[in-house]
Protein backbone atom coordinates (compact mmCIF):
# COMPACT_ATOMS: atom_id res chain seq x y z
CA UNK A 1 0.00 0.00 0.00
CA UNK A 2 0.76 3.31 -0.91
CA UNK A 3 1.98 5.92 2.05
CA UNK A 4 -0.07 9.18 1.80
CA UNK A 5 2.85 11.21 0.90
CA UNK A 6 3.47 9.02 -2.28
CA UNK A 7 -0.22 9.12 -3.35
CA UNK A 8 0.25 12.95 -3.14
CA UNK A 9 2.85 13.26 -4.93
CA UNK A 10 1.90 10.90 -7.59
CA UNK A 11 -1.40 13.35 -7.79
CA UNK A 12 0.45 16.75 -7.38
CA UNK A 13 -0.90 18.80 -9.75
CA UNK A 14 2.08 21.05 -9.76
CA UNK A 15 4.09 17.31 -10.88
CA UNK A 16 1.67 16.82 -13.42
CA UNK A 17 2.25 19.95 -15.19
CA UNK A 18 5.77 19.78 -15.31
CA UNK A 19 6.07 16.54 -16.02
CA UNK A 20 4.03 17.43 -19.32
CA UNK A 21 5.84 20.40 -19.93
CA UNK A 22 9.31 18.41 -19.40
CA UNK A 23 8.00 15.67 -22.30
CA UNK A 24 7.06 18.86 -24.57
CA UNK A 25 10.49 20.32 -23.88
CA UNK A 26 12.43 16.98 -24.88
CA UNK A 27 10.34 16.79 -27.47
CA UNK A 28 11.33 20.05 -28.76
CA UNK A 29 14.47 19.41 -28.16
CA UNK A 30 15.05 16.41 -30.01
CA UNK A 31 12.46 17.46 -33.20
CA UNK A 32 14.92 19.62 -34.73
CA UNK A 33 13.82 19.65 -38.03
CA UNK A 34 9.67 19.12 -37.81
CA UNK A 35 8.99 19.30 -41.12
CA UNK A 36 9.67 15.93 -40.96
CA UNK A 37 6.18 14.92 -39.36
CA UNK A 38 4.47 16.17 -41.93
CA UNK A 39 1.91 14.22 -43.57
CA UNK A 40 3.04 11.31 -41.43
CA UNK A 41 0.06 9.56 -40.26
CA UNK A 42 -0.25 8.92 -36.18
CA UNK A 43 -0.61 5.38 -35.29
CA UNK A 44 -2.33 5.11 -31.90
CA UNK A 45 -6.37 5.29 -31.55
CA UNK A 46 -6.40 8.48 -30.10
CA UNK A 47 -5.07 10.17 -33.01
CA UNK A 48 -7.65 8.31 -35.53
CA UNK A 49 -10.75 9.60 -33.40
CA UNK A 50 -9.07 12.90 -33.64
CA UNK A 51 -8.46 12.45 -37.44
CA UNK A 52 -12.22 12.16 -38.10
CA UNK A 53 -12.47 15.96 -37.37
CA UNK A 54 -9.11 17.29 -38.92
CA UNK A 55 -7.28 14.18 -40.52
CA UNK A 56 -4.43 15.03 -38.43
CA UNK A 57 -1.24 14.47 -38.59
CA UNK A 58 2.28 13.95 -36.56
CA UNK A 59 3.17 17.13 -37.50
CA UNK A 60 -0.26 19.09 -36.13
CA UNK A 61 -0.25 16.82 -33.19
CA UNK A 62 3.16 18.46 -32.69
CA UNK A 63 1.96 21.86 -32.82
CA UNK A 64 -1.25 21.25 -30.86
CA UNK A 65 1.23 19.63 -28.01
CA UNK A 66 3.32 22.73 -27.94
CA UNK A 67 0.09 25.07 -27.98
CA UNK A 68 -1.35 23.29 -24.98
CA UNK A 69 2.03 23.58 -22.79
CA UNK A 70 2.39 27.18 -23.83
CA UNK A 71 -2.00 27.53 -22.38
CA UNK A 72 -1.12 25.59 -19.30
CA UNK A 73 2.32 27.42 -18.73
CA UNK A 74 1.13 31.23 -19.36
CA UNK A 75 -2.50 30.38 -18.07
CA UNK A 76 -3.91 31.54 -21.29
CA UNK A 77 -7.27 30.73 -22.32
CA UNK A 78 -8.42 32.03 -26.20
CA UNK A 79 -12.01 31.92 -26.75
CA UNK A 80 -11.75 29.68 -29.77
CA UNK A 81 -14.78 29.38 -32.77
CA UNK A 82 -16.12 26.15 -30.94
CA UNK A 83 -18.15 28.50 -28.77
CA UNK A 84 -21.51 26.46 -30.15
CA UNK A 85 -19.97 22.88 -29.28
CA UNK A 86 -18.81 24.20 -25.55
CA UNK A 87 -22.83 25.23 -25.32
CA UNK A 88 -23.66 21.84 -26.00
CA UNK A 89 -21.11 20.36 -23.93
CA UNK A 90 -22.30 22.93 -20.69
CA UNK A 91 -25.54 21.29 -21.43
CA UNK A 92 -24.50 17.64 -21.09
CA UNK A 93 -22.75 18.61 -17.84
CA UNK A 94 -25.87 20.56 -16.49
CA UNK A 95 -26.65 17.56 -14.64
CA UNK A 96 -23.00 17.91 -12.46
CA UNK A 97 -23.92 21.45 -11.64
CA UNK A 98 -26.19 20.22 -9.25
CA UNK A 99 -23.99 18.50 -7.15
CA UNK A 100 -21.53 19.74 -4.31
CA UNK A 101 -19.23 22.13 -4.91
CA UNK A 102 -16.36 19.29 -3.69
CA UNK A 103 -17.35 16.84 -5.62
CA UNK A 104 -17.63 18.60 -9.01
CA UNK A 105 -13.53 20.34 -7.63
CA UNK A 106 -12.93 16.29 -7.67
CA UNK A 107 -14.41 15.66 -10.62
CA UNK A 108 -12.78 18.19 -12.99
CA UNK A 109 -9.40 17.41 -10.78
CA UNK A 110 -9.31 13.81 -12.02
CA UNK A 111 -9.91 14.92 -15.74
CA UNK A 112 -7.23 16.95 -15.43
CA UNK A 113 -4.75 14.64 -14.41
CA UNK A 114 -6.28 11.80 -16.76
CA UNK A 115 -5.82 14.45 -20.08
CA UNK A 116 -2.30 16.08 -18.85
CA UNK A 117 -1.13 12.40 -18.07
CA UNK A 118 -2.34 11.17 -21.92
CA UNK A 119 -0.99 14.47 -22.98
CA UNK A 120 2.17 13.16 -21.72
CA UNK A 121 2.36 10.17 -22.94
CA UNK A 122 1.59 11.25 -26.64
CA UNK A 123 4.03 14.03 -26.36
CA UNK A 124 6.79 10.98 -25.96
CA UNK A 125 5.05 8.40 -28.57
CA UNK A 126 5.63 11.34 -31.13
CA UNK A 127 9.37 11.88 -29.78
CA UNK A 128 9.71 8.14 -30.57
CA UNK A 129 8.33 8.16 -33.44
CA UNK A 130 10.52 11.36 -34.77
CA UNK A 131 13.48 9.29 -33.72
CA UNK A 132 11.86 6.06 -35.10
CA UNK A 133 11.72 8.66 -38.71
CA UNK A 134 15.44 9.93 -38.27
CA UNK A 135 17.15 6.68 -37.92
CA UNK A 136 18.35 7.13 -34.56
CA UNK A 137 17.86 4.23 -32.07
CA UNK A 138 17.58 4.94 -28.38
Amino acid sequence: MQSAEAQFNKNNLMLTLRSYSSAVSDMEQTVLLPSLLRDVPADEAWDREAADESCRDLYSNYLMLKAIRNTAECSLVLLDDKAQSNAELNRTLEPLLDTDPESLFRFHLNGLFSVMCDLTKKTQRLTVKYMDIIGVVN
